[in-house]
């Protein structure tokens, strides 16, 4: 068994209520998600992250959780759960599912009864619970801003607050407390006994607070994040609750922990993934590059010389179900945010994300995909504000509240009340064009993103330059505004710029993002916004 198969893993992200659903209720589900295993298979990704299915009141996609030993009836069955990673299994594909220990839901039974045991009982000490400043306690414990908008603390009628950092239906656990760290130790026994391969950790900077809960003396502090150490985030105690998760595994070989980090520079990244901790750490920095050679190539550097001295693989994304699709960022203006209501050049953006693809996938280490992005979709820019689910949306001065765009469920077909995704249409609007972006319009078409993406993972899986590693070699004399560089015999070359460039052919194309790539006398005309593969 390769218990490492991880280290060069390309990884589809599920965002469960969008991408399948087999009841015809709108919302997309686990039988849903078992149906389209094979069509993964044959897409040739390695495993498939399911955002969590858990049973929630669903204040926030399913990331305030009532019960993590559940799966949400709008989802299936624990049942369903056992099928479907049995049928992954047979077919040759891992199974990651989320975890979210930082909060719980409101509904959970913990902070039911917290709520009940009123001020100093035992369960409130579970999450936290604190007196409001001021001579009558109507001010927060602290300045804390909500990651989704207003105060972080929330005051319940005996007059103490509760800590969240993101919806009040989302209250923040106490790490501090023997319970809750004996309590999410039992749910991973949980879940890797029904035979799941591994863990992403949601908000996995977020667990340990600074001591005594100090306040921060800045207005802005939306602004701050990812820029500093907050008292909130990236704060040393949570290795050591990662060590402890560490060795659970040593009894699931094979089995590994992916976190969700955001913390200000990929080095400090680093630190989650040191040979007695996490395996892997999404790679923001990298999603927050600009379409630039020289950005991209001092992220590239700066992420793979991180990871080297702790023995892990870098890891690389483009997508995910909180911020806007790579096709529609990339056509809009460097700067414009990880959160777009544009639309930008849809074509220029489509160009640009093939050739995105192309250079992520060729890069060493673990490349994460997020559902849709094989059909370049591109984000759904126009939803009426009345159908927006997204916490953050309806709440003042958070996060820009438009992450709902890029969950609007998956076309499957040309045609139907929901192109495919289910019988009762989508409990988001599917735009009219979406029929040919669907699986069923690019299957078999030469040219399309999606065969793009079914080639570049087989030659990726068939090219021994490609895959693991921990280094580039870089050709230093490549024309301005193009990446080139070699890997064991395979090369790599991207023009970020709108003109084409004349250069030396290296070798044999394998895969062009943009087409036919034509060759004579040794020499080539690499076209603007491509990436273009070579065999040596």
């Amino acid at each position: 068994m390769n218990t490492e198969w991880w280290r060069d893993a390309v990884i589809y992200q599920v965002y469960p209520r969008s991408f399948a659903d087999s009841d015809g209720d709108g919302t997309g589900d686990l039988p849903g998600i078992r149906s389209r295993l094979p069509y993964l298979r044959s897409l040739g990704v390695d495993a498939v992250w399911l955002s969590p299915f858990y049973a929630s009141p669903q204040a926030d996609g399913g990331y305030d959780v009532s019960d993590y030993r559940a799966v949400d009836p709008r989802y299936g069955t624990l049942d369903d759960a056992r099928a479907l990673i049995s049928s992954a299994h047979e077919l040759g594909l891992k199974i990651i599912a989320d975890i979210v220990p930082n909060h719980s839901s409101d509904q959970h039974e913990w902070f039911q009864q917290a709520l009940a045991e009123g001020p100093g009982s035992p369960m409130r000490s579970r999450y936290h619970f604190l007196p409001g400043r001021g001579p009558d306690g109507s001010e927060p414990p602290n300045d804390w801003d909500s990651i989704f908008g207003g105060p972080a603390w929330t005051r319940v009628p005996d007059g103490e607050w509760y800590l969240h950092l993101f919806a009040p239906e989302q209250p923040d656990f106490n790490w501090n407390s023997p319970e809750v760290a004996a309590e999410f130790l039992d749910i991973l026994r949980f879940w890797l006994d029904l035979g799941i391969d591994g863990f992403r950790i949601d908000v996995a900077h977020g667990l340990v607070k600074a001591e005594g809960l100090p306040s921060i003396g800045h207005s802005d502090q939306l602004h701050l994040l990812g820029n500093d150490v907050m008292p909130f985030f990236d704060q040393d105690g949570v290795h050591e609750i990662y060590r402890t998760w560490r060795k659970v595994l040593s009894d699931y070989p094979g089995r590994i922990f992916v976190a969700e980090a955001w913390t200000p520079t990929v080095a400090r990244s680093a630190n989650y993934v040191r040979p007695d901790e996490l395996h892997q750490a999404f790679n923001f920095e990298y999603l927050d590059t600009a379409w630039d050679a020289a950005a991209l190539r001092k992220v590239i550097d700066s992420s793979l010389d991180a990871m080297r001295p702790v023995g892990a693989p870098a890891t690389w994304v483009l997508s995910n179900h909180d911020v806007t699709r790579h096709a529609t960022r990339f056509a809009n203006p460097p700067g414009s945010g990880t959160q777009i209501r544009t639309p930008g050049d849809r074509a220029l953006g489509l160009r640009r994300a093939r050739a995105a693809t192309l250079l992520m996938l060729a890069l060493p280490g673990s490349a994460y995909v997020y559902q849709g992005e094989e059909l370049g979709l591109p984000d759904v820019t126009d939803l009426p504000d009345e159908v927006r689910q997204d916490p953050s949306f309806h709440r003042a001065n958070g996060q820009d509240g438009f992450r709902d765009g890029c969950r609007v469920p998956l076309p499957w077909t040309r045609t139907g009340t929901s192109y495919g995704f289910g019988d009762g249409g989508s409990w988001l609007p599917q735009p009219d064009s979406w029929g040919e972006l669907s699986v069923e319009a690019q299957t078999g078409v030469e040219g399309s993103t999606l065969e793009l993406y079914r080639s570049a993972l087989k030659i990726r899986r068939e090219t021994p330059g490609l895959g693991a590693g921990d280094a580039v070699t870089w050709h230093d004399e490549a024309p301005a505004g193009v990446l080139w560089f070699e890997r064991s015999g395979f090369v790599c070359t991207v023009n970020t710029t709108k003109e084409p460039v004349r250069i030396a052919a290296p070798g044999d194309v394998l895969l062009s993002s943009s087409g036919p790539m034509p060759v004579t006398d040794g020499a080539a005309d690499l076209p603007g916004d491509t990436t273009v593969w070579w065999q040596i």
